[in-house]
């Protein structure tokens, strides 16, 4: 925490913004150097491609079939694709994955599809034979089951072109690994991948087009799409039929596993059990078969010999087994309709994205499924711990991968964006704040050191709208009674994420939009509420004027100019407005120089909305439609 009214908290915010700057520079060239790179532009679909997007055997959501038309919107476009699909999961991303696999192969192209298991590079490699079947498709996946002669031949195929599809775990990121011409890189669960393997893709696919899903992406991640460095396709829709996985958060107790594995069993079903310490899983097995004598039990970790792994998933797969004990390797990607329970030991130890990506395990068809989180008593947890698992329980609705990961945006920061620091400058500021400064940063650099690249783009800022180039932020001090009172909206965490949202809002049609959503679910504003939304308004007038600071106590008006590197303001037209209202009005306005500021007082000002008046009078509001 940062006293108020000490120099502290801005010497904090000055200090950041020097090194955000470099790091916004490094992000406004890579994002440059794609969007000029040279890259294939892939020809439009072939009679081969709609019949393969006619024999998937479910009806495409909307979303899906949005998702699928950027994807190939962007690879037919002469520069790289770098789109991040952010579906939860079980919502239909490998099928998109497919298709633009299929597509770079009907164009003369190989593909690459990196995932992070072994386990997953087998499903994967039997899902696209399935889905590619009745096609000239050749299909191979290189994983640390397969013997070394094995991988040689296959990488001296995909060297010769006659492999068009190779799906290989890390793997793929060794120099041994030739692509004859490789058009199209599919990176999946893009969160288990880490810095160093990624900086390793990045020389991989200069030229390449790259297809990133992902149901919970880190925060870094999904903070470079919403900053428009990589585009973001988001799938929200579920498939028809499918219910969210009911969510429960409990102390370790085994009349709770031995009557969930029972209940599952009885209606025909499957379930996972998860139990991340390799060295006590089999006791954990024969605790389970201790507690339900009648279930078909098997257990596989990480360590196990290959053979012996793949056989039992694949028994499992087919139904032999009903429980399966696993260490978080099931976490990945799999697709087992019939398992529709999992429990999870000591959830309080994963991550959120972990926990997010073990529950879509279940669920995947339209049977009602069970999530239960064992944990020691919440009370003893660390406040990150808790926070995580109450997200969990909070976020259990279909699709809520995207809030999920907004969520851990919010309780780790998104870190320092291009290197392997995860924490970045964060915990000094903030999200919210970082994320400005980045932004404001972002800005800046297109307007003067990157001027040329962005000759084209019109996101200015209303201060341009305007023609003056006043302050970006102002900052409101009053001691007017300005709230959201409980009695009107009860929650805390309801009250504060209304305060973010009124704090970052833009523009008054969307002011509007927030001020009648308030109304849609509490009811009419009450007079505090109303006055609160009036400040958001007073508060684009005072940037509008060129106030870095506007204060507002006992029916005093201060505006605050800064004084420093203003000249093109001092001789513009607003400033003269200041300077004569000034003169009009000796007997309540003053004007005065302090410590390189030019502070403007106005008295008897009893309201906002007097204070809006006064505001509208010294800049032409229409301008900036407030």
């Amino acid at each position: 925490m940062s006293k108020l009214g000490s120099p502290e908290w801005e010497n904090k915010k000055k200090s950041v913004k020097k090194k955000v700057k470099d790091i916004a520079a490094e992000l406004i060239r890579l994002y440059a150097k794609r969007k000029t790179a040279p890259g294939h532009a892939f020809a439009k679909d072939s009679f081969m491609q709609a019949e393969l997007e006619s024999s998937f055997i479910y009806e495409d959501t909307p979303d899906q079939a949005k998702a699928t038309e950027d994807v190939k919107r962007d690879m037919e476009v002469p520069h790289p694709m770098d789109r991040l699909i952010c579906g939860d999961v079980g919502f239909g991303k490998t099928e998109i994955a497919i298709r633009a696999v299929f597509k770079a192969v009907a164009d003369g192209k190989q593909a690459a599809v990196l995932v992070p298991t072994t386990i997953l590079a087998m499903q994967h490699y039997k899902t696209f034979r399935e889905r590619l079947a009745n096609l000239p498709v050749t299909v191979e996946y290189v994983n640390r089951f397969k013997t070394t002669k094995q991988i040689k031949e296959t990488l001296a195929r995909v060297a010769e072109g006659k492999t068009d599809i190779l799906i290989g775990t890390h793997r793929l990121t060794n120099k041994d690994i030739k692509f004859k011409d490789l058009g199209l890189l599919v990176i999946d669960e893009e969160q288990k991948f880490g810095v160093k393997t990624k900086d390793k893709l990045k020389e991989l696919k200069v030229n390449v087009d790259t297809l990133t899903l992902s149901a919970t992406p880190i925060p870094r991640t999904l903070h470079f799409s919403l900053m428009g460095a990589r585009d973001l396709s988001v799938i929200a829709t579920p498939p028809p039929n499918r219910q969210p996985v009911q969510t429960e958060l409990h102390v370790f107790d085994e009349l709770l596993i031995r009557d969930a594995v029972a209940r599952e069993i009885k209606r025909g079903g499957q379930i996972f059990l998860v139990h991340n310490r390799v060295k006590d899983i089999e006791e954990m097995a024969a605790m389970v078969l201790r507690l339900v004598p009648a279930a078909r039990i098997t257990y596989i970790h990480g360590q196990m010999e290959g053979d012996a792994l793949e056989k039992r998933m694949m028994k499992f797969i087919d139904g032999e087994y009903d429980v399966l004990v696993s260490t978080n390797l099931i976490e990945s990607g799999l697709d087992i309709p019939n398992a529709n329970t999992i429990i999870i030991n000591r959830a309080h130890l994963f991550g959120l994205s972990d926990l997010h990506q073990m529950r879509g395990r279940v669920g995947r068809s339209n049977k009602k499924a069970f999530c239960y989180l064992l944990t020691p008593p919440v009370a003893t947890l660390p406040s990150d711990a808790r926070k995580r698992l109450s997200t969990l329980e909070e976020f259990s609705d279909l699709g809520a991968g995207f809030n999920v990961a907004m969520r851990d945006l919010d309780i780790r920061g998104a870190g320092n964006l291009l290197g392997g620091e995860q924490s970045g400058f964060i915990n000094d500021l903030g999200f919210e704040t970082y994320h400005q400064i980045l932004d404001d940063a972002v800005t800046e650099l297109k307007e003067t050191e990157f001027r040329d690249l962005f000759l084209g783009d019109t996101t200015g800022r209303l201060q341009e709208a305007a023609g003056t180039k006043g302050p970006k932020e102002c900052n409101i001090e009053t001691d007017l009674q300005i709230l959201i009172p409980d009695s009107y909206v009860s929650s805390v965490s309801e009250r504060l994420q209304l305060y973010s949202k009124l704090d970052r809002v833009k523009s008054p049609e969307e002011l509007r939009k927030i001020v009648a959503g308030i109304v849609d679910r509490f009811g009419p504003l009450p007079p505090e509420v109303e006055q609160l939304a009036d400040i958001v308004r007073l508060r684009w007038q005072a940037c509008h004027v060129g106030f870095e600071k506007l204060t507002l106590k006992k029916n005093l008006l201060k505006g605050y100019i800064s004084a420093t590197d203003n000249e093109a303001y001092f001789q513009g037209e607003t400033f003269g407005n200041i300077v004569s209202y000034v003169q009009t009005h000796t007997r309540t306005a003053s004007m005065k120089e302090r410590k390189e500021q030019l502070i403007v007082s106005i008295e008897e000002v009893k309201s906002v909305q007097a204070a809006k008046r006064i505001l509208s009078e010294l800049g032409s509001e229409e301008k900036v439609g407030v």
